[in-house]
């Protein structure tokens, strides 16, 4: 399982009235209740992380799991789509990501980005939207897991 993981608008929610708490590691706090809804998706799923956000190669892949660890995310494997040296957008990115790779697990696109809604139908049937200003919610939680409830159910009454 993968979760495709924006930052902004997601774990640190979006609001331009109120600069946002950063931590002793320089990186802005995670919402706590997009840390909870994030971490009751990763402890039922076992998913991995693949960042999207635009902040990915700001920091190793080794400064990711400790930014993870202080907000006190459990976190699996965290990877994170290439670096973004042509500017493109956050579609263009992720479609270039599975153009390049192949992918054999359930996964889901979590983000605030609306051009994600362009995406083509097999990706975009894997998006959770959230609402910039709120970030991730347990309410979103619950349709993630929902959606790859329904996925796995789906995938196991074509195999039977």
């Amino acid at each position: 399982m993968l979760i495709f993981l924006d930052i902004d608008g997601v774990m640190v929610p979006a609001n331009s009235w109120k600069r946002p708490e950063f931590l002793s590691d320089g990186f802005p706090a995670f919402s706590h209740r997009a840390t909870q809804a994030l971490q009751r998706i990763i402890s039922e799923t076992s998913a991995d992380i693949v960042l999207t956000t635009s902040h990915k190669s700001n920091y190793s892949v080794a400064e990711w799991k400790n930014i993870f660890a202080i907000r006190k995310l459990k976190t699996n494997k965290i990877t994170r789509l290439t670096e973004n040296t042509n500017h493109s957008s956050r579609k263009e990115e992720i479609l270039n990501w599975f153009n390049s790779n192949t992918v054999f697990e359930d996964f889901i696109i979590i983000d605030d980005d609306k051009s994600l809604n362009s995406l083509p139908e097999f990706l975009k049937m894997n998006l959770i939207q959230t609402s910039a200003t709120v970030g991730l919610t347990d309410e979103i939680a619950s349709e993630a897991l929902a959606l790859l409830e329904k996925k796995h159910i789906h995938l196991h009454n074509l195999t039977v």
